[in-house]
């Protein structure tokens, strides 16, 4: 193993660098252009685990606000999700 010295170690950083340029054209270039944007790009989701830490809630809380009707939410599969524009909307209604 090699003694790490300042010149090795700018050396490492200076092709890890370039490593992950490359790897961000790779990416680039595999998004195809002229594709409608995803209209989910830039939306934040979570999760019903999520949303009970964040909140600092129970499941059977979160439940009961979804059966209500208060908080809006979206199913995917089998798994619920809520966006963070409802989540905020929600607690600018409900929050003191």
């Amino acid at each position: 193993m090699e003694l790490l010295t300042r010149n090795n170690f700018e050396d490492w950083m200076r092709k890890l660098t370039e490593r992950l340029d490359r790897q961000d054209e790779l990416l680039l270039s595999l998004q195809p252009s002229g594709k409608a944007p995803n209209p989910m790009d830039g939306i934040r989701l979570f999760d019903n685990q999520d949303l009970c830490m964040l909140l600092q809630i129970s499941k059977r809380t979160l439940q009961r606000y979804r059966s209500t009707g208060a908080l809006p939410y979206k199913t995917l599969g089998k798994k619920t999700y809520y966006s963070e524009e409802d989540v905020l909307a929600f607690l600018s209604g409900h929050v003191k």
